[in-house]
């Protein structure tokens, strides 16, 4: 199965998860061995290209096709930042799917170091410091394309100060294969 096939599907699963939560009739899932793989994804919803919710796995710890739709669920109901996904918002919120590599340590001296070592446009990065833990897809390169205000923007996210740096910080980065239902017009 080719790689836009798979993100087909994928996309469905998050799509019908979703319906049928509203009501909607469930499609249901191909049986592909590939679904019951251990996967990390994030589902993103936009509507008119505005966030509407992204919630996401960091880690495989669960089954692909299971990994999408609870994530699709928590998306639309279940993001602190929105309300719970309507009924009547359905149609006109577009779903994206993100699947995430493995997670790799980066080593580095310092943040000028950190900063040198990303790949905007293609690095996720995952920023740790004791109980502050924040994530940026790398969809996010393109509204935040400078490495500084990037990462500015992670540490704000996590809690912190945009200035904040300490030694015991710790960065990974990931990347990601990513289906938008835009990309397949027969996906409604």
């Amino acid at each position: 199965m080719t790689d836009s096939k798979r993100g087909k599907v994928l996309v469905e699963i998050a799509r019908g998860a979703i319906g049928e939560a509203l009501g909607e009739v469930y499609v249901s899932t191909p049986q592909e061995q590939w679904l019951d793989e251990k996967g990390a994804t994030f589902v993103t919803l936009t509507q008119n290209g505005e966030l509407r919710g992204c919630i996401g796995s960091l880690q495989a710890h669960r089954p692909l096709a299971q990994d999408v739709r609870q994530n699709a669920l928590a998306a639309a109901f279940r993001d602190p930042r929105f309300e719970p996904l309507g009924r009547y918002e359905l149609t006109i919120t577009e779903c994206e799917i993100s699947l995430l590599s493995a997670a790799e340590t980066m080593e580095f001296r310092g943040e000028h170091d950190a900063l040198s070592q990303l790949r905007p446009g293609v690095d996720g990065v995952i920023f740790e410091y004791g109980r502050y833990r924040s994530t940026f897809l790398p969809q996010v390169w393109e509204q935040l394309p400078e490495t500084r205000h990037f990462m500015a923007h992670l540490k704000r996210k996590a809690g912190l100060p945009d200035n904040f740096w300490a030694q015991e910080i710790r960065l990974s980065r990931y990347t990601v294969s990513k289906w938008r239902e835009a990309d397949f017009a027969e996906a409604r």
